[in-house]
């Protein structure tokens, strides 16, 4: 199984070259194409074909690293009930003093989109940070362009909420400084 490039929505950015429509399995023209069950073999493919570099960690996921967040693509369960992942942690630290302010924010993204829905996670050291993630069940198959349209949109709403969080928060100044990466600044 592999994953046809014209398949992958394009949003934004420069037009694609349509591929001929292809419906079904080859050799079945006209007849849609049955059910697959997605695997991390066929998520590679993808993520190559979107160009995205990624590593396999060492609990065997997938991660795609950005500079502020990384975005893991897992695979949980068994057979009819297995469920994809697409998780994203983002690395930008807060205090547990801005929590509130936080939640405020991200229940106004939960409730204004679909995904990926986010939440926050309180370290032992006080640290806030946020997770996004969205999730599908596979287990009894799916069909490939609902796999793919739904990943691409998944990874393309995890950066868009980085963007959003930092217009929200006023962190654009941080973010051409360098400043709220968790580095003290040179100044002190």
């Amino acid at each position: 199984m592999s994953v046809d490039p014209s398949s992958i929505p394009n949003f934004g950015g420069q037009p694609k070259k349509q591929a001929p429509a292809q419906q079904g399995q080859p050799g079945q023209p006209g007849k849609p194409a049955g059910p697959v069950i997605p695997d991390q073999n066929l998520v590679k493919q993808l993520l190559e074909q979107m160009k995205l570099k990624f590593v396999v960690d060492k609990e065997g996921d997938l991660a795609a690293p950005w500079e502020k967040f990384r975005t893991y693509f897992m695979f949980r369960g068994e057979k009819e009930q297995q469920i994809f992942s697409v998780r994203t942690f983002y690395d930008r630290p807060h205090g547990i003093e801005d929590k509130a302010r936080l939640l405020e924010v991200i229940d106004d993204w939960n409730r204004r989109t679909l995904w990926p829905k986010v939440y926050t996670h309180t370290n032992d050291d006080g640290t806030v940070r946020m997770i996004g993630e969205a999730q599908m069940l596979i287990g009894t198959g799916v069909a490939l362009e609902h796999f793919v349209s739904s990943t691409v949109s998944w990874v393309r709403a995890s950066i868009e909420f980085d963007k959003w969080l930092v217009e929200t928060l006023g962190l654009t100044k941080d973010a051409e400084e360098g400043a709220g990466d968790g580095k003290p600044s040179e100044d002190g």
